[in-house]
């Protein structure tokens, strides 16, 4: 298999999210980048805003981490489209700006949280966290990547607009792979998300799992992948 474009990673026994970070200094987004990483978030890098709604068109964050200034557009500008188009993904604005009128600006245009440069990365852990808390009811519960779409209210999955019928276990592994996209999940993970906490599952029986949810929502087998001795990834073009 071809793993070029997959983030490989292990993780197990830990609780992951999905966390867009749009940056355009290199060296604070790696800082800043490297941080959350540590506190066991998954995290995309944009430089940019084309390169942010590149990554917001076919994943479904957990939180976004905006800059104020960048160099195609504002990061409020940037904001301002995303809550006009229905996305709720909570945000956390970061700007030098430190003034109340930019704060005012910035809750106006959506923003849940605001923290001013130079980041305290410990500030940003929790500020981060607290966000990552809020009711679920608060939070857009369209999940979608690519031509995949799941209503985490409804439960309902559609493939190119085609209905398709799962049982709770093999949905709570589709939303788990949709939330990690390119991102090599090991079987303790998926069990940890898949299946009630305490019940005994084998490796095999999420191999068994993978291959049913494979069955029904990837025949051409270009979506899962299974990367041998580690663990499986929804394969993101």
């Amino acid at each position: 298999m071809n793993t070029g474009n997959l983030l490989i990673r292990k993780f197990s026994g830990i609780s992951m999210s999905k966390l867009l970070l749009v940056e355009d200094d290199e060296l604070s987004g790696d800082e800043v980048k490297e941080s959350l990483e540590r506190n066991n978030h998954l995290v995309d890098l944009a430089v940019d805003g084309r390169s942010a709604w590149d990554h917001l068109r076919v994943v479904s964050y957990d939180l976004l981490i905006l800059d104020w200034n960048l160099p195609d557009t504002s990061g409020l500008e940037l904001l301002k489209q995303l809550r006009a188009g229905g996305n709720m993904v909570p945000v956390l604005m970061l700007t030098g700006h430190a003034d109340m009128e930019h704060k005012t600006m910035g809750f106006e245009g959506g923003a849940d949280d605001y923290l001013s440069k130079p980041v305290n990365l410990k500030e940003l852990a929790l500020r981060v966290t607290a966000l990552l808390r809020r009711p679920a009811a608060q939070i857009s519960s369209l999940l979608k990547v690519g031509d995949v779409e799941v209503d985490l209210e409804t439960y309902k999955v559609t493939k190119e607009g085609k209905s398709i019928k799962l049982s709770p276990t093999e949905f709570n592994l589709l939303i788990t792979f949709l939330r990690h996209p390119n991102v090599v999940l090991s079987p303790d993970v998926l069990i940890e998300k898949a299946w009630p906490t305490d019940t005994e599952v084998s490796s095999e029986l999420v191999r068994k799992y993978v291959y049913k949810l494979r069955d029904k929502i990837d025949k051409s087998g270009n979506l899962i992948k299974t990367v041998h001795g580690v663990g499986y990834a929804w394969e993101k073009s």
